[in-house]
C-alpha cells in the first residue's frame, strides 16, 4: 500500500484521563506516519508527555493570550490540523478557527453557536425536545424559592430528583436527592464520591452560600446510561456508535461495551444533522424505568473513551482528521459488542524523561 504524505497533528490536553487512548488510536494508523504535538498547561503531570513525539507547555484556555501560544507552537511544529481534548478550548478556537486556517492549520471544531447549544445541558434539550428527541422532564432554576417549589412540580418526593449546572464536566455538581440514604453507612462504608444529598441539606447549603448557581433539575432517570461517539462533516453523520457505560469512576467510563442501538443511533444523527455539527462528537443517553433511551447532555468533542471505537474496528479519530484535511474518511467495519475494561497504568519521569516498566 503507498502511504500518504505524513502529517503533524496536535492534541491539547494531554494530561486528561482520556488522552492515552486518544493517542494510541492515531499510532495504530498504518495509512501514514503521524507525528503527535502534544500540549498542556501542566509541564509536571501530564501523562500525555511521555506518549507524544513532542510536548510544549499551553496556557489555559481563559488566559488571553492562549490562541497566540497555541499559534506560534503550531507555526513552530508546523502542524497540519489540531484536535482539541479540552471543552473549555473549544470557544476560543472555534472563534478563531480562520486564523490558524490562513496558516494552514485545521481545527476539529464546530460553529460557535452550534457548541454553545450542544454545551450547555438545559439548551440542548430543549432543542431535542423540538425536534421530537425523548428527554427528561426538566426545569431550569436560578433560586432557592425557584429549586422548592420546581422540585414539588417534577413530583418530588414520590420522584426520584437529580440536579446539575447546566454548563459542567464529567459529573460535577451533579447531586440526587434521596432523604432516605443511611448517612452514617455511607460515610464510614462508601469511598468519598457519594452523589446522593438530602433536600433538607441542599436546602441548609444554599441558605448558607452567599449566591445560587444556576441549576439544572431533572427527573432522575434509573436505567442504562450510553456514551456515543459521532463523527459528522458538518451537514451529516459519517458513523455513529453507541457504547454502555456499565461502571463510572469521577465521570470516566471504566467498563463498558459497544452496542447496535437503533434508536440512540437515529436520535444522534438527527441532532448532529439539524445543527450541521462537525467533527467529533459525544452524547449521553440514560434509559428510564420503562427502558426508553432520553438525551442528557453532550460533548462537542472528542470523548476519553473513543478508543473503544478504535477497539470495535472504527478509529473515529483519525477519521476526523481525514475529514478536517478533505480526504474521504477509510470505510472501516464495525464489530460490535466489544467490551472495554479499563485498569490503572504508569508513566515514569526523570530528568525530563519519561519511561515506563
Amino acid at each position: 500500500m503507498t502511504k500518504l504524505s505524513e502529517i503533524n497533528v496536535l492534541l491539547t490536553g494531554v494530561g486528561a484521563p482520556g488522552a492515552p487512548g486518544i493517542i494510541k488510536s492515531l499510532r495504530l494508523v498504518n495509512e501514514r506516519n503521524i507525528s503527535i504535538i502534544g500540549v498542556d498547561s501542566d509541564i509536571k503531570n501530564s501523562i500525555g508527555r511521555g506518549l507524544v513525539d513532542k510536548f510544549s507547555q499551553i496556557s489555559n484556555a481563559d488566559d488571553p493570550n492562549f490562541i497566540e501560544d497555541l499559534l506560534d507552537i503550531s507555526k513552530k511544529n508546523k502542524v497540519d490540523v489540531i484536535v482539541p481534548l479540552v471543552t473549555k478550548e473549544l470557544f476560543k478556537l472555534s472563534l478563531n478557527s480562520s486564523t490558524f486556517s490562513e496558516n494552514g492549520i485545521k481545527v476539529i471544531v464546530s460553529d460557535y453557536d452550534k457548541l454553545k447549544l450542544v454545551n450547555n445541558k438545559y439548551e440542548l434539550m430543549n432543542f431535542a425536545k423540538q425536534i421530537s428527541i425523548p428527554v427528561p422532564d426538566f426545569r431550569l432554576v436560578d433560586s432557592i424559592e425557584d429549586f422548592i417549589s420546581k422540585c414539588y412540580e417534577l413530583g418530588y418526593p414520590e420522584k426520584t430528583i437529580c440536579f446539575k449546572p447546566p454548563i459542567s464536566n464529567g459529573m460535577r455538581g451533579f447531586r440526587i436527592l434521596n432523604d432516605s440514604e443511611d448517612k452514617m453507612n455511607s460515610l464510614i462504608n462508601e469511598k468519598p464520591n457519594n452523589v446522593f444529598i438530602g433536600f433538607n441539606e441542599f436546602i441548609n447549603i444554599a441558605r448558607q452560600s452567599s449566591y445560587f448557581p444556576e441549576l439544572l433539575l431533572m427527573e432522575y432517570l434509573p436505567g442504562q446510561e450510553y456514551s456515543v461517539d459521532a463523527l459528522a462533516n458538518g451537514k451529516q453523520s459519517i458513523c455513529v456508535i453507541p457504547r454502555t457505560r456499565e461502571k463510572i469512576k469521577m465521570g470516566i467510563s471504566f467498563v463498558g461495551e459497544t452496542i447496535f442501538h437503533k434508536e440512540i443511533i437515529n436520535y444522534s444523527e438527527k441532532i448532529i444533522e439539524h445543527l450541521g455539527l462537525f467533527g467529533n462528537i459525544g452524547f449521553q443517553f440514560k434509559e428510564d424505568e420503562f427502558g426508553k433511551p432520553k438525551i442528557i447532555e453532550s460533548n462537542p468533542r472528542v470523548q476519553g473513551t473513543i478508543i473503544l471505537c478504535t477497539a470495535s474496528g472504527y478509529n473515529m479519530v483519525y477519521n476526523a482528521i481525514k475529514i478536517a484535511l478533505n480526504e474521504k474518511p477509510i470505510q472501516y467495519k464495525i464489530d460490535w459488542n466489544v467490551k472495554m475494561i479499563r485498569y490503572w497504568d504508569e508513566i515514569f519521569i526523570k530528568n525530563s524523561n519519561s519511561f515506563r516498566l
